[in-house]
Parts: C-alpha cells; sequence; structure tokens
C-alpha cells in the first residue's frame, strides 16, 4: 500500500503542486533570508534613483535586523518613531500592537548618541553631509578633509535619506539615515546618529511626514547577543 501511494505521488506532480497555490510558498518557509524571494526583493538594487542603490549582500547582515512586522505593545501612538540602541532595532509603530521594525546601527559611544524625544523637522533626499565641529576635533584626519562638506551621492555617508532630529525647535544633529556600510546594521560603529540599511531608510522615508515624534531610548551598554 505504501509503494503504491509513493508511485502516486511521482506520478501526480501537479496534484501536490495545486495544494500549495492558496498559502504563502514554500520557498519563504524553508530558505534563509539570505535566498529567500521575500528578501531579495526586499533589498534588491534601486535603478529608478538619482544614483544607484546597490542591492544588499544579505550574507553580511544577522536576519534578525532585516525589515519586519513584528508584535510591539508600547503606550506610544501609531506614526512615532522609537529607537532602541541597545537591541539596534528601529520601530515604526502601527495599531493593534504592531510595528515594522528595522535593524539599525548606532554610536559606538553612549555618549555620542542622543537620548529622549524629538520630531523629524526636515527630510532629505540624497542629502549633503558635514561633519560637526565636534567629530572633526574629535577625529582631525577622518573628519577634517570633509570639514567643507560632501555633497549627496553614492559616497556620502548619509545614503539616500536622512530624517532630521530637532528637540525644542532646534537641530540635536542627530540623524536617522542611510549608509555606504550595510554590514555594519546591528553594531555599534556611527557618531551617534542611527543608520539604516539603505533599502530600509528609503522606505521609512516614504512612510513618515515632517513632524514625526522620534524616541531614542536610553541604552544600557549591554552588547546584544
Amino acid at each position: 500500500m505504501l509503494l503504491d501511494r509513493r508511485l502516486f505521488l511521482l506520478a501526480s506532480p501537479f496534484a501536490l503542486a495545486g495544494c500549495v497555490t492558496t498559502r504563502e510558498p514554500m520557498t519563504s518557509r524553508v530558505l534563509p533570508p539570505a535566498m529567500d524571494p521575500h528578501y531579495l526583493r526586499m533589498y534588491a538594487a534601486i535603478t529608478d534613483e538619482p544614483f544607484p542603490v546597490p542591492a544588499v549582500d544579505l550574507t553580511q547582515i544577522d536576519p534578525r535586523f532585516l525589515r519586519q512586522e513584528v508584535a510591539y505593545p508600547t503606550r506610544y501612538q501609531p506614526g512615532t518613531i522609537v529607537v532602541d540602541p541597545n537591541e539596534r532595532f528601529a520601530y515604526l509603530v502601527m495599531a493593534n500592537g504592531r510595528a515594522l521594525r528595522y535593524g539599525v546601527g548606532v554610536g559606538r559611544e553612549e555618549g555620542f548618541n542622543f537620548r529622549g524625544e524629538g520630531v523629524v523637522a526636515r527630510k532629505a533626499s540624497w542629502p549633503g553631509w558635514t561633519p560637526t565641529p565636534a567629530m572633526i576635533a574629535r577625529e582631525p584626519e577622518r573628519y577634517g578633509p570633509y570639514a567643507g562638506g560632501l555633497p549627496g551621492g553614492p559616497t556620502n555617508p548619509l545614503g539616500p535619506r536622512a530624517l532630521y532630529l530637532y528637540k525644542d525647535g532646534r537641530d540635536t544633529y542627530y540623524r536617522l539615515h542611510g549608509t555606504t556600510e550595510p554590514w555594519t546594521i546591528g553594531t555599534q560603529v556611527s557618531s551617534g546618529c542611527v543608520r539604516f540599511i539603505n533599502q530600509d531608510i528609503i522606505d521609512l522615508y516614504r512612510r513618515v511626514p515632517t513632524g514625526t515624534r522620534v524616541i531614542v531610548l536610553p541604552a544600557t551598554g549591554v552588547p546584544v547577543g
């Protein structure tokens, strides 16, 4: 009887195929994120920008830090961005206890990180970048050559989008932005700004208007496990 059933299944591939057409494709359930068609599409090259945005090598990023919708019960209203430097996540709060979660890179020292509440007072596509006087004083050899500013483009450290964080009407000099180093997502590497995978900051930029509330939680200093 078992042999007859095996022969039937081998002879009827289309009958089996019909059983899964109403479900999520099986490949997205069994393939690792680096090969999952869902993530390959999400982080594919973007060619309709003023400058090309390369596809992301997903083998270089911990799957935890790829964009995904998650359960996120919180007291903050939908539309709020919550940055958790300790866990290296940024959440865009949604309704019904859900959030869109992005992996981020944060300041390599807690003293570099903004904490508290601000608002997105400005948004920029392919922004220019100028290091702050504090950055130049701290690392003159690294940042001194860019004291006059660097125009937007594929080599600009802010990437294709930036959200400018203000507090009490004043620029904090902290930004949510893209990166030229996607493999650093999930680590402490920046000078205090919050860096996203380029495809992710483009996605977030489209979803939030100026005036969006941003909450940056304090870091505990406990490394991500």
